[in-house]
């Protein structure tokens, strides 16, 4: 059964969909709400505890020009600068928290033989999420949207000689706690990943992207030193085990189109205006 986050997200998620679709004819606030079945009144309160913005204000965040203008203020050094520095206050990057650790040769090869690891489902405000750990920190997160059995098989997938126990623990509530922005209260989040050097030298790249800030294939390839490695570039970032937290979702096509995204590109959309809203609010 879905919970009242997930119908509330389904309904903000085909909002959006719908406002991509139809920002040529500016819909009206009615013909919004009509669309996700709801009075214009209870749409625009929902989107707006959602956002924090209005539905129009949010489009002009997911619109080729406003991503262009990110991508031509950014360069490369400035994301080195901000992963090292980061913002003052409210807005500072969650990225800053996040460590990695790859795992050794032995517990990739093994599919994790003698980890113990320790998973829960949680919500969060682009749907409900399976969030696993080791002793060393998140090793998967990942959107459950056929259910919590086949997430868990997922996970079982890629750790397949592992020993599991469905349970909450400390590592896993640090990371659900990033969604809230309340930074005073989280401390360093740390990922045991599982993956080639390549695979997590892109990792770490991600995490240099800002809130709020994009980038190209192209651009991320010239950050590991691999200018002419876009195609491997773009299987390191499908490969991402552990969504937001790795942020491969601020991986955008050269002309300013929001592009794919393993986990649909709505919630792509959705992932890329929230945090513009965010990052215009706090910044």
């Amino acid at each position: 059964m879905e919970t009242q986050n997930e119908i509330d997200y389904g309904r903000i998620q085909k909002a959006i969909e719908y406002l991509k679709l139809n920002y040529k004819l500016q819909p009206s606030l009615e013909d919004i709400a009509e669309h996700v079945n709801l009075s214009p009144f209870h749409f625009q309160r929902m989107f707006k505890d959602w956002a924090g913005v209005t539905p129009k204000q949010f489009l002009q965040y997911l619109s080729i020009e406003h991503a262009k203008s990110i991508l031509n203020a950014q360069q490369s050094t400035l994301f080195d600068v901000a992963y090292e520095t980061g913002l003052s206050g409210t807005s500072r990057l969650h990225d800053l928290f996040v460590k990695v650790e790859g795992m050794t040769p032995g517990e990739y090869k093994n599919g994790g033989q003698e980890l113990q690891i320790n998973y829960s489902f949680a919500e969060s405000p682009f749907g409900t999420i399976i969030v696993a750990s080791t002793a060393k920190g998140i090793c998967h997160i990942a959107f459950a949207d056929e259910g919590d059995d086949v997430a868990f098989e997922e996970l079982k997938r890629r750790f397949p000689n592992a020993a599991y126990k469905r349970f909450l623990d400390r590592i896993q509530q640090n990371a659900v706690f990033i969604f809230t922005q309340d930074w005073s209260k989280l401390a360093e989040i740390k990922l045991h990943l599982k993956g080639t050097a390549f695979q997590l030298k892109v990792w770490e790249a991600l995490l240099k992207i800002p809130i709020g800030g994009l980038t190209t294939y192209g651009k991320l390839a010239g950050m590991v030193q691999s200018p002419k490695a876009s195609r491997a570039i773009g299987s390191a970032v499908a490969s991402n085990p552990v969504a937001f937290l790795i942020p491969c979702h601020r991986v955008i096509k050269s002309n300013g189109e929001i592009g794919e995204y393993h986990w649909n590109s709505q919630r792509k959309n959705a992932m890329i205006g929230w945090e513009a809203a965010k990052s215009e609010v706090s910044g």
